[in-house]
């Protein structure tokens, strides 16, 4: 069977993905219009707790609005929503920890969830929770981080194409080794416009010599994105790496 997805591109690191007229929203962050986002959606991912990915004000004010929505995230963002819920009118249950190495069904959509930590932003900075998370097998939105997950390659890769923490040829590089089929640019409000299209023509060069089809997508556009049912992956595989040369 074929699934039929319908992605929108809200700005900065924000999509909407739609399937049989259920939606549900990744990173509805300060940087995007939430509000508008978070229209319709049944679900909101998370993928770690910094601002540009996460409105909390916005998100609280819509699972109040709408006692059925229900948002999962990494355990700190989660915690800090989970805090502000009484007196927001949210309901505990409507809050969802989560981590990597998942796998759950929400808004008639298969979601896997991978990665750990956010990319590092510089040594003496914390590094923080970071969940990336795979829809019905054929997109994937790694947050910050560059995240390569298991199994075969995804058909859409939201990949981050700036950032206080991204190199250009890690960028790069990152594409190359996801290798999906087509890969979308997010994750550029600190572009101006000159910046950004010299970011993307860099990645479109490595796109092209590689096989990807690069899909550039301004905020409010929507693309159709088909492909088989997901193959079956072990969650554990996506769970936190562990060093086998590692001397306990």
């Amino acid at each position: 069977m074929t699934i039929s997805i319908d992605m929108t591109r809200l700005g900065h690191a924000c999509v909407r993905l739609e399937k049989d007229g259920r939606r549900i929203v990744i990173d509805p962050g300060e940087y995007s219009d939430p509000a508008s986002a978070l229209e319709g959606a049944e679900h909101i991912l998370i993928t770690h707790q910094h601002p540009d990915h996460l409105d909390e004000v916005a998100v609280l004010q819509y699972l109040a609005a709408h006692a059925d929505a229900t948002v999962r995230a990494p355990q700190v963002p989660s915690a800090r929503l989970l805090a502000q819920a009484e007196a927001a009118g949210v309901g505990e249950d409507q809050i969802i920890a989560t981590g990597a190495g998942e796998k759950f069904d929400s808004a008639g959509f298969s979601v896997r969830s991978v990665g750990g930590q956010h990319a590092v932003i510089h040594s003496f900075i914390p590094v923080v929770a970071n969940t990336g998370y795979i829809i019905d097998g054929l997109v994937y939105h790694p947050g910050d981080s560059f995240i390569v997950p298991a199994g075969p390659a995804p058909d859409t890769l939201l990949f981050p194409l700036n950032g206080p923490w991204n190199k250009m040829s890690e960028m790069v590089d990152f594409i190359i080794a996801v290798r999906p089929r087509q890969a979308v640019p997010v994750h550029d409000i600190l572009l101006n416009e000159l910046g950004r299209d010299l970011y993307v023509n860099r990645a479109q060069m490595f796109a092209d010599r590689h096989g990807v089809t690069l899909t550039d997508l301004v905020v409010g556009q929507t693309i159709l994105i088909e492909g088989p049912e997901p193959v079956d992956v072990d969650p554990a595989a996506d769970a936190g790496f562990v060093d086998r040369l590692d001397i306990r």
